[in-house]
């Protein structure tokens, strides 16, 4: 065993001696290198005979150069030296801890990062899903109007153009409720204050609305009534079908005398239409002269200004104080009011910024009772997905060709074969053509080169010069109300 060490060891060399700023000793703080030139010295001098106790074999000298060397023998610490590699440049332990503190840092960061985002991504759904079913509940369905419509589908017009959609807006005059303070209530009863059918054309590139006058005289069918009686079957005021028997009875009373089937339906009240106008934060207009309409509740000065939804449900509804006090002129003005409306929803980027939407759904979903087919917020966000791409210019709004009724001219009544004509053009999703009356008047004193007469119905088929589409009076989303 000590001749293995002592063959190990070695008589060393001429040693170089140590630099000044190395330690003396054989201590572990030191370099390998110095350890060994310490051991390598003493080895030298008990050679020497100095110690006399292994000079001759180097057993004493081998022991303390296997000592001082701290890694060659058996027993030797396994543990690296820490100054080890200081020298050349290797990254010492001394240095690694360092190391393993930041690394240990940026693992505990991206752990919180990690935390955070996921927290924020699960508020973020717990949020949306709050705000989703807000808007799903805020919409009313009335499955009293499937029930009662099933039970007349014999008598119901068969759709023609497949994928088109025809919906029924009917905007009630209810005087109950919140809307107690725009004129008396009545016990609860309500007429259809505006009804327009919106035709949504198959490949969504047009939409025609079309307003029918309340007081227009219709054929009215036998309806139920909400204590389950039965109505006559009449020729009245067309406006009194919703009050005989609520949507049902106007959807019947729509299609039999359009012959288009009517898809689906929305009623709106005051509140909902004034909460939109705000919600777009007001619409602008521009008035001819000044308006003081106490049983409206306004009071506007003449020129271009901007109302808020108080405002404009005033305007739309005024009468007595704006123009001839006529029911057609009134529809005319809720007409241009909507395209305008349509025209700030599109222009603003309403329709594609979910932030500013949300106002505008909010309102619109707490004022709208609707069909089963309409009743969720995913089936209004499909409708009005399809439509944020029509073009204002294809937003186009006119009314019923019609005329005072012949004995009443307080009432209206159809013109045909006009009537007809854009019923079936409707009904097959043919394009309508529609200009301001003002227009149609231009083009000649009796009868116009487009088809259309001096008082801004279109002329019957075969007079004036034939075009491939009749023209129809009315407006778009893309006129400026200032220009009229």
């Amino acid at each position: 065993m000590d001749a293995d060490v002592t063959d190990s060891a070695g008589t060393p060399a001429d040693p170089e001696p140590p630099a000044e700023n190395k330690p003396q000793d054989g201590s572990r703080g030191g370099s390998q290198e110095d350890s060994r030139d310490a051991a390598a010295q003493n080895g030298t001098d008990k050679a020497d005979g100095t110690d006399g106790t292994g000079g001759t074999d180097g057993t004493g000298g081998a022991d303390e150069a296997g000592e001082g060397a701290g890694d060659t023998g058996p027993d030797a610490d396994p543990s690296p030296d820490p100054g080890a590699g200081a020298a050349d440049g290797v990254q010492t332990w001394a240095d690694r801890p360092k190391d393993g503190i930041a690394a240990q840092h940026r693992s505990h960061w991206l752990r919180w990062t990690a935390l955070a985002a996921s927290f924020l991504v699960l508020i973020a759904a717990g949020v949306g899903w709050w705000l989703y079913k807000k808007l799903d509940g805020n919409i009313r369905t009335d499955t009293s109007v499937a029930a009662e419509l099933k039970a007349y589908e014999k008598e119901r017009p068969t759709p023609v153009a497949q994928d088109a959609l025809n919906i029924l807006l009917i905007g009630s005059d209810s005087r109950s409720g919140d809307n107690r303070e725009y004129g008396r209530d009545d016990g609860g009863s309500q007429r259809s204050d505006t009804t327009i059918l919106l035709h949504l054309a198959a490949d969504r590139k047009s939409a025609t609305a079309m307003s029918v006058p309340r007081d227009l005289m219709a054929d009215i069918p036998s309806c139920r009534t909400a204590d389950k009686q039965h109505t006559r079957e009449q020729f009245a005021q067309f406006n009194s079908a919703f009050e005989l028997g609520g949507t049902a009875c106007t959807i019947r009373t729509i299609e039999r005398m359009t012959g288009i089937r009517v898809d689906h339906h929305m009623v709106v009240d005051f509140n909902g239409f004034k909460d939109m106008v705000d919600a777009v934060n007001g619409v602008e207009i521009c008035l001819k002269e000044p308006i003081d309409d106490a049983d409206a509740h306004l009071k506007l000065p003449a020129g271009r200004q901007k109302l808020d939804g108080e405002e404009a449900l005033g305007y739309v509804r005024a009468r007595k104080s704006i123009g001839n006090g006529s029911d057609t002129e009134r529809m005319d003005r809720q007409q241009r009011f909507l395209g305008a409306l349509v025209n700030k929803m599109q222009s603003n980027g309403v329709l594609l910024n979910p932030t500013r939407l949300y106002p505008v759904l909010d309102a619109a979903t707490k004022s709208l009772t609707t069909d089963p087919g309409l009743d969720s917020l995913r089936d209004l966000y499909d409708l009005v997905r399809g439509m944020r791409n029509v073009p204002t210019d294809k937003v186009q709004f006119l009314t019923v060709p019609r005329q005072p009724y012949s004995q009443n001219i307080n009432r209206d009544e159809l013109v045909e074969p006009d009537a007809s004509r854009l019923f079936k053009q409707l009904r097959e999703d043919q394009p309508v053509t529609v200009v301001p009356a003002g227009e149609l008047k231009d083009k000649g004193t009796d009868k116009g080169t487009d088809g259309g007469t001096s008082d801004g119905k279109p002329d019957d088929p075969g007079s004036g010069t034939p075009t491939p589409e009749p023209t129809y009076s009315g407006s778009s989303a893309a006129d400026d109300l200032c220009k009229q």
